[in-house]
């Protein structure tokens, strides 16, 4: 889901991160970005994981400093050139060193945050990148000590803008590799490592305990869950995986996604459990019209199209839509796409069925997208929610007298969930909630709210199996128009 994304880390009072604050800082020598740049090739021939190490810097900074979503840098054919040049095993070490980067920023700031007098006087926070991603090595990964400190010193030596301080890069590294276990054993983990305003709003709305199990599962890399329309049961076994939600295949991912069986032949997708559901509770839909808004990447609008519904996906975004028509090709199903605005959208019929997935801060997906954790502000929700309220009115107008709407987000906020179902209803006396069942679940009643809505949450287990896992955070509310 796409929204105006924010880097916390320099939100003054919001932020636990004062290391970033730049007074004082020296002039930034000319032709630092070309000399880094340059350092960069010649780093990846001479030094083993050099290469590997700059580019998870450079992606750190990116996120950061840049606000610029990972996932985008990532991208083998639009993202980071450094990233895109590096062997299979190399790039893999960069994901998993950003990823552990950003789930374990608290921490880690902590660290450097006791061993600095004063913050480091440098613009571009480039020093700041180097040490973290130095110590996500050192502390939660299996490198050696000696390794991440060496590559992470010479990286500062040939970077331009870092190169002036390239001696306290080692000196806090050397001392992160004598004191820093014990500073992380005594840590409040689950409060650091999520964004003051972010951990405040869940303790309030869901209480401290379960907030805090919703930090936890952030702090850990979720299990691969599958879509399969089809013979579910044999294929969890076939593959080594759990049915969770009584729909979805959960497993342990092993290599690429690319090598499983089925993926070829499309008998199967890779889909979030809890994303899988709203698509469900429209039941059933065979035959119907039915209307997939903001589908892409488009789980949802394959989810529709193999339960045999005449599908209409619209998206704002052609190239993300583009996405979802080959997502759909490889899994030999249709949908009608169309580009479009919601706010502007006008169908040419009215539609049996919808499913609005609204644009929403995605606070649901830090799992799976640890950027999102320190991209977003508290009033990147309140805008959003203006937002959610406004297509939702719409959607509602574009539904033939009985049909069924569901409304979800991806998001943990209340504002952008529960409340706005709240005041749809005070609003338009003609629409009622049908409220979910655990059956429709796989028996999972905990992910029911006290109002019947679908509201699964990090911390909750939808098995008891070697899979369990937790959940995407998700909201869901099915509506019907009298």
């Amino acid at each position: 889901m796409s929204a105006e994304r924010k880097n916390t880390s320099s939100q003054g009072k919001n932020s636990k991160f004062k290391g970033r604050k730049r007074s004082g800082a020296p002039k930034t020598p000319k032709g630092n970005d070309q000399a880094a740049e340059a350092d960069s090739v010649e780093g990846t021939f001479k030094d083993p994981g050099y290469a590997a190490r700059k580019a998870a810097t450079d992606l750190l900074g990116k996120v950061l400093s840049k606000r610029m979503p990972l996932d985008g840098e990532l991208d083998l054919n639009n993202g980071h050139p450094g990233y895109k040049r590096l062997e299979p095993n190399d790039r893999a070490l960069v994901r998993a060193i950003i990823g552990t980067a950003l789930r374990r920023r608290g921490q880690i700031q902590d660290v450097i945050d006791r061993f600095l007098d004063r913050p480091i006087p440098e613009k571009t926070g480039r020093v700041l990148d180097i040490l973290h991603v130095a110590m996500a090595q050192l502390f939660f990964m299996s490198v050696p000590d000696h390794a991440a400190v060496s590559l992470a010193v010479t990286l500062a030596g040939r970077d331009g803008r870092a190169k002036p301080y390239k001696n306290l890069v080692n000196a806090v590294l050397r001392r992160a590799t004598r004191e820093g276990a014990a500073i992380i054993a005594e840590q409040d983990a689950e409060k650091l490592n999520a964004p003051e305003w972010m951990f405040a709003r869940w303790c309030e709305v869901y209480g401290e305990e379960a907030a805090r199990a919703m930090s936890a599962a952030h702090m850990t890399e979720p299990y691969l869950d599958l879509t399969v329309p089809a013979d579910r049961e044999a294929w969890a076994e076939k593959l080594g995986g759990e049915v969770q939600l009584g729909y979805s295949v959960r497993l342990q991912p092993d290599g690429p996604i690319e090598k499983l069986e089925g993926f070829d032949d499309g008998k199967w997708w890779v889909q979030d459990a809890a994303a899988a559901v709203p698509a469900r509770l429209l039941g059933d839909i065979k035959g119907k019209v039915v209307a997939d808004l903001c589908a892409a990447p488009g789980g949802k609008t394959m989810q529709l199209a193999a339960a045999g519904a005449d599908v209409t996906a619209v998206d704002i975004s052609a190239r993300r839509l583009q996405r979802l028509t080959q997502n759909l090709k490889r899994v030999g199903l249709e949908a009608e796409t169309e580009v479009s605005d919601l706010r502007e959208f006008v169908p040419i019929d009215l539609f049996d069925a919808i499913l609005l997935d609204a644009p929403c801060s995605a606070t649901g997906t830090i799992r799976r997208h640890p950027d999102v954790a320190w991209l977003k502000r508290e009033d990147d929700v309140l805008k959003l929610a203006d937002l959610q309220y406004e297509l939702l009115e719409k959607a509602l107008g574009w539904l033939k007298p009985g049909g069924t709407l569901v409304y979800c987000t991806c998001s943990l906020e209340q504002e952008e969930g529960e409340l706005q179902i709240q005041r749809l209803l005070l609003e338009h006396p003609e629409v009622q909630r049908v409220p979910v069942t655990a059956e429709e679940l796989g028996g999972v009643a905990e992910a029911i709210n006290s109002q019947g809505d679908f509201r699964a949450m990090p911390g909750q287990n939808p098995s008891s199996g070697k899979t369990s896992g937790g959940l995407d955070g998700f909201f869901a509310a099915r509506l019907r128009i009298s």
